[in-house]
C-alpha cells in the first residue's frame, strides 16, 4: 500500500475521519464561507475513506459587504429624513401662536413705490393728523399715523376690514375709517364704532430702527378695548 507526503495543515482546511487528520490541499467556496463540508479521499492505491472537513467561521467584522450596507443604510436614512424635514417644519409652523413672536421680526415699512420709509423724511411730507397707507407686517396694507405734535405714532393700523376682509381707506372729512363694502366704520384709532365689523382694525408697533420705521406684531392688550388682542 503507498503512502503519501502531506503538506503543512493549516488551521482552516483540517479534515478528521477515523482514520487521522488530513489536508485537502484547497479550499472550496464552501469552506471559505464558513460552512461545515464533506469529501471523499482515497489515499494511496486502498479503498476511499470518508471523511468530514470543517472549515472555521469567518469574524462578522470582516464580512466583505458590512461597509456598503452601512453606506446604505446611511443613504436610506437620508434620503426619507429630508423630505420628511421639509413638510413637517412649515406644517409645524401654522400651529405656532402669532403672539410668540420675537420683536425682532419686524417689518420695514415700505412706501406705495416699494421703498423703505425713511421716519425724517417722511415727516418732512405728511402733516399732523395724516394717516397714509404703507406696507407692513406679511405685506398687509398699514396706516402710518401722524399724531398732532408732529411725530409718528408709536403704533399702526391694519387696514383690513375684519368683516370681509376689504381694505378700508381714511375719510379725512369724517375723521374716519370707513369701509366702503358693508359701511363699517371705526375711529380715528381703528375702533370699530359701527357694524356689520364686530372687531377693531389690528394694530402693529411703530418703531425707528436706524432711521427706518419697522412695523413689529403687537401682542399685547388692545389700549382701545382693554382686552387681548384678537390678532395674536
Amino acid at each position: 500500500m503507498a503512502s503519501s507526503i502531506l503538506s503543512p495543515a493549516t488551521h482552516s482546511q483540517l479534515c478528521s475521519s477515523k482514520g487521522g487528520m488530513f489536508n485537502h490541499g484547497r479550499t472550496t467556496p464552501s469552506m471559505a464561507l464558513g460552512k461545515p463540508t464533506r469529501a471523499a479521499v482515497v489515499v494511496g492505491k486502498g479503498r476511499g475513506m470518508r471523511v468530514t472537513c470543517q472549515a472555521t467561521s469567518i469574524p462578522a467584522d470582516r464580512v466583505p459587504d458590512m461597509g456598503k450596507r452601512q453606506l446604505m443604510n446611511l443613504l436610506l436614512l437620508g434620503t426619507v429624513s429630508l423630505p420628511t424635514a421639509i413638510m413637517v417644519v412649515p406644517y409645524a409652523s401654522f400651529f405656532v401662536p402669532t403672539g410668540l413672536q420675537r420683536a425682532g421680526e419686524g417689518t420695514v415699512a415700505k412706501d406705495a413705490i416699494g421703498n423703505d420709509v425713511i421716519a425724517e423724511t417722511w415727516l418732512k411730507t405728511h402733516k399732523p393728523g395724516d394717516r397714509t397707507l404703507t406696507q407692513g407686517l406679511k405685506g398687509d396694507p398699514t396706516y402710518l399715523l401722524v399724531e398732532n405734535d408732529g411725530t409718528l405714532a408709536t403704533y399702526g393700523i391694519n387696514a383690513v376690514c375684519t368683516h370681509l376682509g376689504c381694505v378700508v381707506p381714511w375719510n379725512t372729512a369724517e375723521n374716519k375709517f370707513i369701509c366702503p363694502c358693508h359701511g363699517s366704520q371705526y375711529n380715528n384709532q381703528g375702533k370699530v364704532v359701527r357694524g356689520p365689523a364686530p372687531l377693531s382694525l389690528a394694530l402693529a408697533h411703530c418703531d425707528i430702527d436706524d432711521g427706518k420705521v419697522v412695523f413689529v406684531p403687537w401682542v399685547e392688550e388692545d389700549f382701545r378695548t382693554g382686552e387681548a388682542p384678537w390678532w395674536a
